[in-house]
């Protein structure tokens, strides 16, 4: 079953609002076994609209259209509804008697504009707004199903929960779409496909099917199956995940859920520091103290985190952390060196069980031949070892502040592991 999303609004195609309607639809429909094809944005516009109706239907079962449904002049959509389906708008009384109610409760006058609201298109299903004014509707052309919604989001939300979802699975039969997303970190696109590729082309026959879904420094693998058979067809996904668990298990750091936020590295240390009962100290140079505000970002993080040291200038790595200034002259403050000698320096002056310290050239100056832009150096220390690793990531300041950041908190991750 094929769904096409209208969303209709000038205020998206300038960029002032994001469209959060879509994603969350998108979302959702998958969950109960909708596969949405496309998403189209319009303008408040009449033969956009009209033009976007036309194409949808020609593509999709099931077209769910959000915006143009309030009170003012811009907003166009049952009108065009009335144009695209030749009928015509008719005062609904249960929808005015909703309307009425609304503003009674909040002892607000009811303007002639919001008794407009209850008029609806004659040949529509009413999906009552429990959250607003502005009712769905619901229209059977041609053996499509439209839905046309207001914008708002938590009204869009409240009638596709309280209705949509229930009528369109009473009205199809839907299969079963399963997704499990395992997150990547430490290999790019590319690399990761030539790791996997002999698996990848193992999934085809199954009917599993792979995205790759890719940003600075990590990749997420999302495996898809759909069929009427759920359990099988979980047992199909699950079993290509172990078997890629086993080929790039070292780059993975969790899994993510759909439709709920992706675990961070952050979230995820600071669930391990706190199973073991261990701390951390950080000692930051490039990173500028992005690092320890990740880790304090998570509540409870006083449990695990005793603080750190951002030593900018080469001589507050002397003076707090004990970097000697023989590996300054002979290494240079961006190298590995110094940041075990970093990482060992916190550790012992905060007396903690592991430590982590950053030194590096974020951009966009400070390059020299040999350290371009993006080097960074990143230790792991404890009161055992110490380890170190140099990474060149890219020309973009905040990106490489980022993608330090994340490296840091999974080599942590492993470290702890």
């Amino acid at each position: 079953m094929l769904a096409e999303i209208i969303t209709i609004g000038d205020e998206i195609l300038i960029g002032q609002i994001v469209d959060t309607n879509s994603a969350w639809l998108g979302t959702e429909l998958s969950n109960i076994g909708i596969s949405v094809k496309q998403i189209t944005s319009v303008s408040d516009d009449k033969q956009h609209i009209l033009e976007a109706l036309a194409l949808a239907e020609k593509r999709a079962d099931i077209i769910v259209i959000t915006g143009g449904l309030g009170p003012t002049k811009d907003d166009i959509t049952k009108h065009t509804l009335c144009e695209y389906f030749k009928t015509s708008l008719v005062m609904n009384e249960a929808v005015l008697k909703h309307v009425t109610a609304f503003f009674e409760k909040r002892n607000r006058p009811m303007l002639e504009v919001n008794i407009k609201q209850a008029e609806v298109p004659v040949n529509c299903e009413i999906l009552f707004n429990n959250q607003g004014t502005a009712p769905g509707m619901w229209f059977k052309h041609n053996n499509k199903i439209f839905i046309s919604m207001p914008g708002v989001p938590f009204e869009m939300k409240g009638i596709m929960r309280d209705f949509g979802f229930d009528k369109l699975k009473q009205t199809f039969t839907l299969p079963f779409i399963y997704h499990r997303t395992i997150l990547t970190q430490g290999l790019g696109e590319s690399f990761l496909a030539d790791k996997i590729k002999d698996w990848e082309d193992g999934l085809t026959p199954k009917e599993i099917k792979l995205a790759y879904l890719p940003s600075p420094g990590m990749v997420k693998l999302r495996l898809t199956a759909k069929g009427a058979d759920k359990q099988k067809l979980k047992a199909a996904v699950d079993a290509e995940a172990v078997a890629l668990y086993k080929i790039v298990g070292e780059y993975i750091y969790g899994e993510e859920e759909l439709g709920k936020a992706a675990p961070t590295f952050q979230s995820i240390v600071g669930e391990v520091l706190t199973k073991k009962n261990k701390t951390i100290s950080v000692a930051e140079s490039c990173t500028g103290g992005y690092i320890s505000h990740l880790i304090t970002s998570i509540a409870g993080s006083s449990a695990y985190y005793k603080g750190s040291v951002v030593a900018y200038e080469n001589e507050i790595k002397v003076a707090e952390l004990n970097v000697k200034q023989t590996t300054l002259d002979a290494y240079g403050a961006v190298s590995v060196e110094c940041a075990k000698e970093m990482a060992c320096g916190i550790l012992k002056k905060f007396d903690t069980d592991y430590a982590i310290a950053t030194t590096g050239i974020a951009g966009p100056t400070g390059e020299t031949p040999d350290k371009p832009i993006g080097t960074v150096c990143i230790a792991i220390a404890t009161k055992a070892d110490v380890t170190a690793h140099k990474f060149i990531f890219g020309n973009d300041r905040v990106r490489n502040i980022h993608m330090a950041a994340d490296m840091a908190l999974n080599m942590l991750n492993k470290a702890i592991k």
